[in-house]
């Protein structure tokens, strides 16, 4: 195989036709395959099936003294909150445990700085309220943000984690009021943020004193090509440095256990904490404290959790080397696209040819094949270059998975060369 940039005018047009004549034999086929959303497969849902069982006899309900069928306990479970604190490397008073989503509580914490505020004024008093977005990031966090007015800002990732050189110029600004990060195999390219990094984050000095790091550690321990890799605390790393009020930690077992079933928490100062269930009372009275138990009595501790996720490794690790593996071998000779090579986490992110990603994804979803759209990996869904794709390989068979990236690999080339033959015209 030849690089594109590398071909002459004649064989370009001719690796234009082939690639017209493979993807539209692709479209005929009539395929429905999604590698949009980062869900877990069913081979992995039936490896948690058996939690269901746990709790038949009335005494199977209590639990340090606490019958959980019952009201009360807002702050979660005391059993569930030291699991997650034995996951983040927290101390149980930190840890808030909610319902099945994390992305719920993201919302109420920002809620509450909006409404009542939580570190200081609610924000909705400000003039203007700005908001750090790394990115290539989570289309979700964004979207929580862009809901309530916020002006996003696009801090480049590195493979470091985010531009800190830039974070820490735009914080000089006392409109800019917080950051999302997703610190551990970041959505959608598994970086895994250097020492360095998190020390100049947690030391940050922001012009607004109200600022909150908005922590999502939402893959603190979904490692699939590696052994796990211990992670900083950052509550510790923030009240080291007198930032212990500035950080909201988040995770979840939705891809643990069931995303439309887990448990999702909040680590946070003992003072947010306070400030969060104060404000929490007013809106419910106790979460699932039946499913926290459930997870307690199945996941029993840390060390019973990495076990599990060894068994997801065991399913996640083929999935990913398939599309890794068709990556090298279709696309990487041509020179027009790059990727990340995670060892962890949920996504893969594929820098296409810059002007091209819309494109790639119009013919993946004209021949049957459903992608997160180009662009939703950055503020708005907006990608200044057109280049990012996220792809999410856990969800389909490793045979659909194969079908998926045909597609994919031949909506990339025609998508290319297209462009490569209108800038020659």
């Amino acid at each position: 195989m030849k690089a594109y940039s590398q071909m002459s005018k004649t064989e370009r047009q001719a690796a234009l036709a082939a690639a017209e004549a493979d993807y539209e034999a692709l479209r005929e086929l009539g395929l429905s395959l999604n590698i949009a959303r980062g869900k877990p497969g069913r081979e992995q849902l039936d490896l948690v099936s058996p939690m269901m069982d746990l709790l038949r006899s009335d005494s199977d309900y209590l639990c340090d003294g606490i019958d959980v069928r019952n009201y009360g306990n807002l702050e979660g479970l005391p059993a569930c909150r030291k699991l997650f604190a034995d996951l983040l490397g927290v101390r149980p008073e930190q840890v808030f445990v909610g319902g099945n989503a994390s992305l719920l509580l993201m919302y109420q914490v920002i809620a509450a700085a909006f409404l009542s505020g939580v570190r200081g004024e609610p924000w909705s008093r400000a003039e203007k309220v700005r908001w750090l977005c790394p990115a290539p990031g989570y289309d979700r966090h964004f979207k929580i943000s862009e809901s309530f007015g916020m002006e996003l800002v696009t801090v480049p990732m590195t493979p470091e984690g985010p531009d800190m050189d830039l974070v820490e110029e735009l914080i000089r600004d006392e409109a800019v009021k917080g950051m999302w990060c997703v610190p551990k195999f970041s959505n959608p390219d598994g970086i895994v943020y250097s020492e360095e990094t998190v020390r100049r984050i947690a030391a940050m000095k922001p012009a607004a004193e109200d600022f909150l790091l908005m922590w999502d550690n939402a893959y603190c321990v979904h490692e699939f090509a590696t052994d796990f890799i211990p992670f900083p605390d950052i509550l510790s790393a923030c009240e080291s440095v007198g930032n212990g009020d500035m950080v909201f930690e988040f995770a979840s077992t939705s891809k643990i256990t069931f995303p439309g079933a887990g448990v999702s928490c909040f680590a946070c100062s003992e003072k947010n904490l306070a400030r969060m269930v104060k404000l929490l009372t007013v809106q419910i009275i106790s979460y699932d404290k039946v499913n926290q138990l459930r997870h307690v009595r199945y996941l029993k501790d840390r060390e019973g959790v990495l076990a599990l996720m060894r068994k997801h490794a065991g399913i996640l690790a083929p999935k990913f080397a398939c599309v890794l593996g068709m990556l090298e071998r279709e696309i990487a000779p041509l020179g027009i696209a790059s990727w990340e090579k995670p060892v962890g986490g949920y996504f893969i992110s594929v820098n296409v040819l810059p002007g091209t990603a819309m494109e790639t994804w119009r013919l993946c979803r004209d021949a049957g094949l459903t992608l997160t759209k180009a662009g939703a990996s950055y503020p708005y869904g907006k990608d200044p270059q057109d280049s990012n794709i996220r792809v999410a390989p856990t969800l389909p068979p490793v045979g659909q998975l194969e079908q998926a990236m045909q597609i994919f690999c031949a909506a990339m080339k025609l998508a290319a060369l297209r462009k490569l033959a209108a800038e020659a015209e």
